[in-house]
């Protein structure tokens, strides 16, 4: 059995139209990711994409207990300025994580970017949500795929879906 590790990136908001297929094809990517023989997946712990990608990892841990989820965080208050629902949210995968490692204890001007690296750095399959080139989520693909990691990015295929009602 392979243990290959998945990373998710993605940007903190989603787009109005795709709410209602972004969990749908985020599932459909993590039984991929198992396929191709994924058994840790990680995720930034942002609002956002990675909140929505690590609730599903711990779904599909409920069918699949071999799968691990790992969260790799920038510093050990990022959720500090959150509204008190995403702090809740937070707090669930925080409790359910497998392994919780931080980048820095505090907020530094380049903790967001290490842990950016960090991410890639795990990914044998990065999964993301990218849908500007300016952002913490494009510099995460970019690092990626200049480590040559599989990088899949599900934004495309929501805008294709959009445009084609």
């Amino acid at each position: 059995m392979k243990n290959l590790g998945c990373a998710f990136t993605g940007h903190r908001h989603i787009v109005n139209t795709h709410r209602s297929q972004i969990g749908d094809l985020i599932s459909r990517a993590v039984a991929f990711a198992y396929r191709e023989g994924c058994r840790r997946f990680y995720s930034g712990g942002a609002v956002g994409f990675d909140t929505l990608a690590a609730r599903e990892v711990l779904r599909f841990r409920i069918s699949h207990p071999d799968v691990r989820l790992c969260l790799i965080l920038p510093c050990t208050n990022q959720d500090e300025r959150w509204s008190e629902r995403d702090k809740e949210s937070y707090a669930y995968i925080l409790r359910e994580a497998d392994e919780v490692s931080y980048i820095s204890e505090t907020y530094t001007h380049d903790c967001m970017k290490k842990r950016n690296y960090a991410l890639a750095a795990e990914a044998d399959i990065m999964i993301a949500y990218v849908g500007e080139s300016v952002s913490g989520s494009a510099q995460t693909v970019r690092m990626a795929e200049k480590m040559n990691k599989r990088v899949y990015n599900i934004y495309p295929t929501l805008v294709r879906k959009e445009e084609s009602k």
